[in-house]
This record gives C-alpha cells, structure tokens and sequence, in this order.
C-alpha cells in the first residue's frame, strides 16, 4: 500500500478516535434527558382494584401511562367484597404492598382516613413536579368534596353514582301500568306483572347478599319509609316504626315477587337479572343504566325506562332516598413509591382517561365534569343520562352512615337484614337486637 495512504487512514483513524467521546458525552446527554423527561421510569406499582368497569377501562388504557411515563402498575382485581377485606387487613398491618388502593368513599374510604392509613392528597396536588395530569376543578363538584375528611383531600374520584327505579317500558305499557312513585304502587307494579305472566317474569329484583349489596338498595326503601341511621346524639336509630315498615316491605316484595336465589344476589346478580329480561324492576346504581343500554351485555336495549326511587305514601322524609357514592384512588400512606402511586392515581382519574374509558367499557359513572358532559357521552349513555342526574341532584350525602365505623356498622346491619330475609328473625326482633349491638359495642 501507499505510504502516503497508510499515513492518511491512520489520521482518519485517530480522529476518529479523538472524536468518540463528543459522541458518547451525546448518549450520556440523551440517557439524561430521558430520565429527566421520565423520572419514575422502571418503578413498579402495586394497585388493589374494585372489579368494575372503570378498572377494565384503565387496564386497557395503562400502556399509554407507561409508555408516557416509564411507570408499570400491576393491577390485582378483586370482587368488591373481597377488595374491601383485604384492603382492611393490609392498611391495619401498614403493608407496603399495595400503594394503590380502589374503594368506596362513605362505607369504607373515610374510616381509612380516620384511621392515619391513607395520605392526604393535597401537597401533592399542589405538586408541580408530580401534578401534571390532576384538574381538582375538573371533577364534579360533590364527588370530590365528598373525599375529604378534617379540611384534607383523601380521595380522586374514579366513579360516581346515585340510585334509580329501572323498569321494563314495554311490559308497563302491555299491562297498563303506571310508572310507581309510592311503595304500594311499586308492589301492585310486581304483583301484576307477576300474575300476568305467570311467573315467567319477575316484579322485581333486588340485592340481598349479606353485608354493603343488600344494604346498599335496601337503604332506599329505608330512607323512603322516613326512616334514618341515628338519633340527634348520633345512636344508631334503626328500631323505629319507619325502619320496620320498610324492611318488611323489602322482604315481601322479594319473597313474594322477586326470583328465586335473591338471598344471594350483589350488584353483578341483581344487574344481569335485570338486562336478561328476567324482572320488570329493579332499584339500583344509576351505573346499570350503562349494561341496560349495552346490547352486548343487555336483551333489554331500549326497552328499559328511568325513574326516581318511589317513597312511602304519606311519610316525611328525614332524607333522600338516592344514594351518593363515590369510590376513589387512595394512596397508601406505607407506600415506598407515593410520586409515582399520585401519578398513576391522577392518570386515571383525569378528563382524558375517563372519556376513553367509556368508549372501551360499559361504564356511565364518570367523575370528570368534560367527560360526563362531552357530546360522546350524551351519544351513549343518552336513554338514560337524564333520569342519572336528576337522581344525583336529589343524592343524600348521609344515605350511607358516614362515620369511622361505617363498615362495622353496615356488616352488622348486613347480618340483620340477611336473617329477615330468610325468615330466620322478625323485622322488629332483627333491628332491635342490631341497635342495641351496635350502640352498645361499636358507637361507644
């Protein structure tokens, strides 16, 4: 080879070598920028969800949250039942396994709070670091101050509902009915209905799975007899004449005319009931509306109607008798990844996510403001949308016992009502002996 060419190659081949670190400081430089851009990234997060729609659309959703942030969330999806066993037992030992956890506000988030096993979400809402995808303004008034306990933020809300009568248009209109706006009604409604087809088509479904499922509905009829939870010292005042009334009026409407199984029938019973065209009524979360609508899921598309929960003829009412539940994201106060948890929480929760969400699961609870009054919300859930905030503006904030003790007290009540159900004790008895526990051993 040429000298002069040997020389010439070895000059490239030491500029080139001069100049590798200008391109390794290059990568060194993008490494950093993208760790700047993804702070969290190869952080693993742990969340205990509520098995319902908005999990299965925010599963769907999360590989847009770690492809925009780095974060993986391992989602363990569980009955609401078991999710709330569970979430008590790992918070009351401060486990930092979960660092997410996904339950009701009323029953069960506020006892959380009480108990200093939750973090207060405020600092970091005000976060700047952490705060991109939270709009506190975004969320629907009364379900986010709804969170809160002693002046603090202790929940995002991840859906939202109230109570509602659902009933079959079309059987109403073949018998000749009115819609019922008193209990009596109600049950001529299922009586008719009944006998007209001969069984083949129940009055009525309900819930009546011991614990907060059957409480849950049976507390509209509570309420709707002119009945309450407590005194005006704050015992519990379930053995009055109002309280028996109703508990004995939900027992002969489902004894009578209700399907066979009741005893065991949650939310997910109660509501495939209804969409399979099995019953002419139910009363439950204005969430249904979303799976009466679906006709993957419903026979009954277009068929179902949407009514305020009936009363009592004559009573006077000592609240509403539409429910106000909000489940939230919580964060774990034991948690070793909080800025990150928040994010995720926030993710989930935003405008953007849950519009999303009701495109992918059959879900009408949203708590975004932007999404619950988008054009594609009234699109799909319009049958029934109106009949939902009329309930929500009628929501009773006390329709659950909003106290620490709340779950103890509505497992305890669960258990009274489960026994009149099956005909093992008397209205009267049941109530009696439950007040009396409850005052005596859990509101001391």
């Amino acid at each position: 080879m040429n000298p002069r060419r040997i020389v010439f190659l070895l000059a490239a081949i030491v500029a080139l070598l001069i100049a590798a670190p200008t391109f390794a400081g290059g990568t060194k430089e993008a490494s950093q920028a993208t760790t700047s851009a993804m702070p969290y990234q190869g952080v693993t997060l742990n969340a205990l969800m509520e098995g319902h729609p908005t999990t299965d659309a925010i599963k769907m959703l999360l590989p847009e949250f770690t492809k925009a942030t780095g974060i993986k969330v391992n989602l363990e999806v569980l009955p609401f039942e078991d999710m709330t066993a569970k979430a008590f037992l790992t918070l009351s030992q401060k486990s930092s396994q979960y660092d997410v956890y996904f339950d009701d506000w009323s029953a069960h988030g506020i006892g959380f709070a009480s108990a200093g096993n939750i973090e207060p979400l405020d600092a970091s809402i005000s976060n700047a670091k952490i705060n991109k995808y939270v709009d506190m303004k975004d969320f629907v008034d009364t379900y986010a101050n709804f969170a809160r306990f002693q002046n603090q933020q202790f929940g995002l809300p991840v859906y939202g509902e109230s109570t509602f009568l659902m009933y079959r248009k079309d059987l109403f209109d073949q018998y000749n009915l009115k819609v019922p706006t008193t209990m009596d009604e109600m049950m001529n409604a299922a009586k008719t209905i009944f006998e007209k087809t001969n069984g083949q088509t129940f009055g009525v479904t309900l819930r009546g799975q011991q614990g907060i499922h059957a409480v849950y509905v049976w507390l509209a009829f509570l309420w709707g007899f002119g009945g309450h939870w407590f005194d005006q010292s704050g015992k519990l005042d379930l053995d009055t004449p109002e309280a028996i009334a109703a508990t004995a009026f939900y027992r002969d409407l489902l004894t009578k005319y209700g399907p066979p199984g009741f005893a065991n029938f949650g939310w997910t019973e109660n509501r495939v009931a209804f969409t399979q065209g099995r019953a002419a009524m139910t009363i439950d979360a204005t969430v249904n509306g979303a799976f009466n609508e679906d006709p993957k899921e419903s026979a009954v598309v277009g068929k179902v109607g949407y009514a305020p929960v009936p009363q009592a003829a004559g009573v006077t009412l000592k609240g509403g008798q539409h429910s106000l539940a909000v489940h939230c994201l919580y964060l774990n106060k034991y948690g070793k990844n909080k800025e990150a948890a928040f994010l995720f929480m926030s993710w989930a929760t935003s405008k953007d996510i849950q519009t999303k969400g009701f495109e992918v699961a059959p879900n009408s609870g949203a708590t975004s403001k932007g999404a619950l009054y988008s054009a594609a919300f009234q699109k799909k859930y319009g049958a029934f949308v109106d009949g939902m905030l009329a309930a929500l503006g009628k929501a009773n904030p006390g329709y659950l016992p909003g106290v620490p003790q709340a779950n103890e007290i509505i497992n305890k009540v669960g258990v009274a009502l489960s026994q009149v159900l099956a005909n093992m004790a008397t209205p009267e008895d049941a109530l009696r002996q439950v007040n009396d526990d409850i005052n005596t051993n859990v509101l001391k």
